[in-house]
């Protein structure tokens, strides 16, 4: 999930999504929409596909997008608890929970503060991960390296 937070960080991406709320878009509707050059469009574009919350389908030479809210929805069900003040003793797991997050991205003030906290709660992961994975790495090096010490002193 930390990796759909990273796409939802950036602004422009919420844009393009916020813009396929009303429907489909060819990549000129959206370059149009957003005043945005078409490399950029089409390389925001390709992240959100990646992380799916977008389809694409050809039409003649044109590539159509849709939104796709299936990974809306999971992201939604972990942060609603968040957004509604309730605390973690009070709130079981609801897959159910309803649509707050993705009204949050449709353009309110809520988006862009939920934005800026999932992009810090995935940066600190990243962060949390290297530091765990330097330890390891150091660790692997002085086994390693003491191994053939090990060896010599058996002979």
């Amino acid at each position: 999930m930390a990796d759909i937070f990273d796409v939802l960080a950036d602004g422009t991406r919420r844009d393009i999504l916020r813009r396929l709320l009303d429907g489909e878009a060819a990549v000129s509707d959206l370059v149009d929409a957003l005043g945005l050059t078409q490399p950029t469009v089409s390389k925001h574009l390709a992240r959100l596909l990646d992380a799916g919350l977008v389809t694409v389908r050809e039409d003649g030479r044109n590539r159509i997008y849709a939104l796709r809210t299936g990974p809306l929805e999971t992201v939604d069900a972990w942060l609603s608890p968040f957004l509604s003040g309730a605390s973690s003793s009070a709130v079981e797991r609801d897959d159910d929970a309803g649509p707050t997050i993705f009204a949050a991205w449709a353009g309110t003030e809520a988006g862009d503060r939920v934005g800026r906290v999932a992009a810090d709660a995935a940066h600190n992961a990243r962060v949390a991960l290297d530091a765990a994975q330097e330890k390891l790495q150091g660790a692997q090096k002085r086994v390693t390296e003491k191994l053939p010490r090990w060896g010599r002193d058996e002979a």
